[in-house]
């Protein structure tokens, strides 16, 4: 028996992202995207035929966090007037109606869930047609489904409380989620519902720990086949309790969680069915599936193997579809690579081989698999001696001089105002762009061509900036797919996918580099675009680049050495960059650090060492700059709270973060602690189409120098604009220097 606990949704070539862009643009109807979403869960479930069950409800337009939301009625005010799609989408993307509901990421992963909103005076309408539909078009279609479904406490735990405290919206939110499970139950003569719990990983949480038993006892009562899955990390407190309730199966992820093997002696005692997550669902290297074979055979010393089902990690969503498409990567290193079919192969052979399959095909199958194993391991294109001697040698990690000397000297001779206006860095990635870079790629336009275009890009931004009266420029940079895979191409040791996707938020996708072997920078790797850009102007150019930690964080990383020495690798190469940066005279340089925070452990006890290595990265990336290099960094959907220690200790000039979907609650943590140095709070939401007033943004700014006094802030959008359309850009922009100006005449 094996399974998987979810599936990439957004189609083998993104027919999904398409669909979804068709209709928010109006060039395709309802029925039509209704009709791209049905066909992909028909072929996605097909993929998973010869699995315990297929997945149903894993699929979702937007985001499953949402989607439960909406289908407990759990709407926020503004949007209650709006139904169907309008309403759904609305929360995701904003409205007329008001700003959309908060975005963050989903646990420590780069997949962004929408943060629902929920009140004490919430009045809930279950809707469960889209769960009734999904699950009855994989019976009609031949399929044993099961259901995923959120559970109740990560649900909870995750989303805003606006009203009341976690007890009282508890009782409220329990009784439309049983209400939910009421209208599934009777489905079928056995429902089996997954109900996913990553919450769990985190340890004890005295909200609602004395909750786990009763709740899940109530559930099981109902007569659902019940299924209690953590992942990310082992869930030991929490699966002692739920061993003791009446639920069918625990699943604990192996993978990441390895102390789970410590529950085993208790979970033995018990009559429940473990769903051991032995396959990674979130990197992309071939399983050893001979030490995968021995550690399920450990576990069954502990459990019966009847009671064993084979499982993924967590949901195969972290992981690209298919290797079919991919044509240009080099074949040796193709093959140490396992997306989502592959991964649901393994899950099948291992399953064969632990019940005892000793067929020739099973045989053959794992010889396979280990002579990859040791190609691997024994590949001459996985190490850089040069590399592994600067390792060696002594690593500069602080600057030469204190922030309070920096920034005096900074202010001095860079001459910006109060209140500075900036963007993130990036403007919108036009139709023309692709093609352009897409023509170039592919040989079709020549070197000249393409120089031309990107150049010509570049001239328009400049001149745009300079028009509305923008402080601090940025080139626009029109020259990269990618944050992070415009770096690793450029970087040895990276390998780049043609399709290998994953879902990012709702229609974003991203194509992660794949770090394979030791990394170092051969050759600069932005200063041609940025010292052309400043060449166009004499107001200050911005240099933009991605750090260390998030270059690691949104890739898939070996597995054969600690991710920490993998950082520090890469560390080194933004440090040569930003030497040949301020060498050729730019003098703000933003080092992007988007994905710092949602590299964290979830486990408190194993905090202390990822923030000691993350940190130590991005010092070394940027002790080289000079006093008068003002170096910036940004930071996306993070709570603050809990790391404004380190990032005071990251020492950045100036940080950027978002802030605009949570008014200046981000920011009072800054103002809490004493953060002396300089803050750019987002004023408006740039995941969002719509276009803020002068009035809005103006309001937003008086919010923050509530928080921060006008030598301290900056004024930026919350994030790049390169998923925005120029026509929401400009106007936004305009806005926004012209809300500044206003609040300027004013102090």
């Amino acid at each position: 028996m094996s399974q998987i606990i979810g599936f990439p949704r957004i189609g083998e070539n993104r027919e999904l992202k398409k669909a979804l862009e068709g209709f928010w643009s109006g060039k395709i109807r309802q029925a039509e995207l209704e009709n791209v979403a049905k066909e992909l869960r028909a072929r996605h479930w097909e993929a998973q035929k010869d699995l315990e069950y297929v997945c149903v409800n894993d699929f979702s337009l937007y985001d499953n966090m949402l989607d439960l939301a909406y289908a407990l009625g759990a709407k926020p005010p503004r949007f209650s007037s709006l139904g169907g799609l309008e309403g759904y989408f609305a929360m995701a993307r904003g409205h007329k109606s008001g700003v959309a509901c908060e975005m963050t990421k989903w646990f420590n992963t780069n997949y962004h869930y929408v943060v629902p909103e929920l009140s004490i005076h919430d009045i809930y309408k279950v809707n469960a047609s889209s769960i009734v539909s999904q699950y009855k078009e994989a019976k009609a279609l031949g399929f044993k489904p099961k259901i995923s479904l959120i559970g109740i406490f990560t649900f909870l735990a995750l989303s805003k409380i606006t009203q009341g405290d976690f007890a009282s919206v508890f009782a409220n939110v329990k009784n439309a989620y049983f209400t939910l499970l009421d209208e599934l139950k009777n489905l079928d003569s056995e429902v089996v519902i997954e109900f996913n719990e990553p919450i769990l990983a985190r340890g004890v949480d005295e909200r609602f720990f004395s909750l786990l038993k009763p709740t899940y006892d109530a559930i099981a009562e109902k007569g659902i086949k019940a299924i209690v899955t953590s992942f990310f990390e082992h869930s030991n407190e929490a699966s002692e309790i739920l061993l003791e309730s009446s639920i069918y199966g625990l699943g604990l992820d192996f993978v990441a969680g390895s102390n789970n093997i410590e529950i085993l002696s208790k979970f033995a005692k018990s009559n429940k069915v473990l769903f051991a997550g032995v396959i990674d669902g979130r990197n992309i290297w071939v399983a050893d599936l001979e030490s995968k074979l021995a550690l399920l055979e450990q576990i069954a010393t502990h459990i019966p193997k009847n009671r064993i089902v084979i499982s993924s990690s967590c949901s195969l969503l972290h992981a690209p579809f298919s290797k079919a498409s991919e044509h240009r990567m080099d074949k040796e290193i193709l093959s140490w690579l396992s997306f989502g079919l592959d991964k649901i192969r393994e899950l099948l052979i291992l399953d064969s081989a632990f019940r005892g399959d000793t067929s020739e095909e099973i045989q053959n199958l794992l010889a396979q698999n280990k002579a990859i194993i040791n190609a691997r391991s024994t590949s001459e294109k996985i190490h850089n001696q040069a590399v592994h001697k600067r390792l060696a040698s002594p690593i500069k990690t602080e600057r030469d001089a204190p922030f309070a000397d920096r920034i005096a000297s900074q202010r001095q001779t860079l001459k910006y105002p109060d209140l500075a206006t900036t963007t993130i860095g990036s403007f919108p990635q036009t139709p023309e762009l692709r093609v352009l870079r897409l023509g170039y790629k592919k040989g079709e336009i020549n070197k000249s061509v393409y120089e031309k275009g990107i150049k010509e890009y570049i001239q328009e931004c400049v001149a745009f900036q300079e028009e509305i009266g923008l402080d601090v420029l940025v080139h626009g940079e029109p020259e990269r797919n990618d944050m992070v895979e415009y770096f690793g191409e450029q970087m040895s040791g990276f390998v780049f996918s043609q399709n290998a996707w994953v879902q990012s938020y709702g229609s974003r996708c991203v194509k992660p580099p794949i770090i394979y072997g030791d990394v170092a920078r051969p050759n600069p790797m932005t200063i041609e675009w940025i010292t052309y850009a400043q060449s166009l102007t004499k107001k200050i150019m911005k240099g933009m680049l991605t750090g260390p930690v998030t270059i690691l964080n949104w890739s898939f990383v070996r597995d054969d050495i600690p991710r920490s020495l993998v950082c520090k690798q890469i560390a080194l190469g933004i440090a040569d960059e930003i030497d040949d940066l301020q060498n050729a005279g730019v003098t703000i340089i933003q080092v992007d650090e988007a994905a710092f925070k949602e590299g964290y452990p979830l486990r408190t006890e194993n905090i202390k060492e990822y923030e000691q290595w993350a940190l130590e990265s991005f010092k070394i990336a940027t002790a080289v700059a000079h006093k008068n290099t003002q170096i910036h960094t940004h930071m996306c959907y993070s709570e603050f709270n809990d790391i404004i220690k380190t990032i005071e200790a990251m020492d950045a000039d100036v940080i950027s973060i978002e802030t605009a979907r949570s008014g200046n609650e981000l920011l009072k943590v800054f103002k809490q602690v004493g953060y002396t140095h300089e803050v750019g709070p987002g004023v408006y939401d740039i995941h969002s189409p719509r276009i803020p007033s002068v009035e809005e943004i103006k309001s937003q700014i008086k919010a923050l120098l509530e928080v921060l006094p006008k030598g301290q802030l900056w004024i930026n959008p919350d994030c790049g604009l390169k998923t925005r359309k120029w026509e929401e850009v400009k106007p936004s922009l305009k806005n926004m220097v012209e809300a500044t100006k206003q609040i300027r005449d004013t102090l």
